[in-house]
C-alpha cells in the first residue's frame, strides 16, 4: 500500500473501529482517589490532526480524561475541526474556552495539545494569553524545515485530498460534531503555517530549529514540550503501519528537533506518534512507560507550580 494512503487509513482507524464496536469502550471514570493531578487551574485536552473528543466514550487520549479527573483535576476536552488550518482550529478553541470560562467561573487554563493540538493551544496563546496558565505540547511541531514538511499527513492531504476531506468530516459526525468545518486546502502548507507561528507567537519557541532555549517560563505563562522518537513500537498495532522511518529521530510523524518547545521535559520516551495519546487501545512497545502516567504526572508538575 502507497505510504500516504495507508498513514490516512490509520489515521482513521481509531474512530473506525470504535464506531463499528470492534473493541471495548473504556471503563467508567472512578470516583476522586487522590489530589495527584488537582491543579489550580482546569486542564483543556486538544486533539491533533484527524482527532476527535471521544467517539462512543472512547477518549482521543486513550484513558487520559478519567485518570486525571480521578487524581483530582478538573479537565475539559476540546472538540476542534479534524482538518483545517491551525488558526481556525485556535479559534474554536478560544470560543470553548470563553464559554467555560463564563458558565464556570473560570479565570485561566493549562492546555495540553497533541499534534496539531500544539499549535491550536499556541493560537490562544497568543491571541487571548490572559486566559492560559501553561501550554505542554506532545509531539506538536514549534518549528519546521522543508524537510520536515515531507511527512505523512502532508502527503495525504497534498495527495489523498477528497478523501482526507471525506475522513475528516466522517470522524466529525461519528463523533458527534458534524458541525465543524473540513477544509483540506487550508489544512495545506502546515510547515510554513507552524514557522508564521513561531514569528507570530514567539513565546516560549527556541531561537533557532532543534535549539534549547525555549523559556519555560515568558509571557505570564509557563511552557513545556515533550515528543517520543521510535516509529515502530508493536506489530500488533495498527497505527504502526502508517509511521515512517527517517534518518533522523522521529516519531514516525515529526522529527524529534520540530517539536522542541518551551522547557523540553523529554524528547526520547519510546513511542510513536499515536502512542504519545495512548492509542490504538494502549498498545505500546515492551518495556515502554505509561502515557496515561506522563499527563497524570505533568499536572502534578502544574499543581506544583501553582498552575
Amino acid at each position: 500500500m502507497h505510504k500516504p494512503l495507508s498513514a490516512l487509513l490509520s489515521a482513521a482507524a481509531i474512530a473506525l473501529t470504535v464506531a463499528t464496536g470492534l473493541l471495548p469502550l473504556s471503563s467508567a471514570q472512578a470516583a476522586t482517589a487522590s489530589t495527584t493531578a488537582q491543579t489550580k487551574y482546569p486542564i483543556v485536552l486538544v486533539h491533533g490532526f484527524m482527532g476527535f473528543k471521544d467517539i462512543l466514550g472512547v477518549d482521543y487520549f486513550y484513558q487520559v480524561p478519567a485518570d486525571l479527573r480521578k487524581n483530582g483535576a478538573t479537565v475539559y476536552v476540546a472538540a476542534v475541526s479534524q482538518v483545517n488550518s491551525s488558526e481556525l482550529r485556535g479559534e474554536q478553541l478560544l470560543q470553548q474556552m470563553r464559554a467555560w470560562a463564563a458558565r464556570d467561573g473560570i479565570k485561566k487554563f493549562n492546555l495540553i495539545g497533541h499534534s496539531q493540538g500544539g499549535p491550536t493551544a499556541r493560537y490562544v496563546a497568543g491571541v487571548a494569553p490572559e486566559l492560559v496558565a501553561s501550554i505542554t505540547t506532545v509531539a506538536s511541531p514549534a518549528r519546521m524545515t522543508v524537510e520536515d514538511g515531507n511527512n505523512p499527513v502532508n502527503d495525504l492531504i497534498t495527495n489523498y485530498s477528497k478523501l482526507t476531506t471525506f475522513l475528516g468530516s466522517f470522524v466529525a459526525w461519528v463523533s458527534g460534531n458534524s458541525q465543524l468545518p473540513q477544509d483540506v486546502e487550508a489544512a495545506k502548507d502546515f510547515a510554513k503555517e507552524v514557522n508564521a507561528f513561531a514569528t507570530r507567537f514567539p513565546a516560549g519557541v527556541p531561537s533557532t530549529y532543534c535549539g534549547l532555549d525555549g523559556k519555560e517560563f515568558e509571557a505570564g505563562m509557563y511552557f513545556y514540550s515533550i515528543t517520543g522518537n521510535k516509529p515502530k513500537t508493536n506489530a500488533w498495532d495498527l497505527s504502526d503501519l502508517a509511521m515512517v522511518e527517517s534518518s533522523v529521530p522521529s516519531d514516525g510523524t515529526l522529527p524529534v528537533c520540530s517539536t522542541h518547545f518551551g522547557k523540553v521535559l523529554r524528547d526520547d520516551y519510546p513511542w510513536n506518534h499515536i502512542d504519545e495519546m495512548n492509542h490504538i487501545f494502549g498498545l505500546l512497545g515492551k518495556g515502554a512507560p505509561d502515557p496515561v502516567a506522563f499527563y497524570r504526572t505533568q499536572a502534578n508538575r502544574l499543581k506544583l507550580k501553582g498552575l
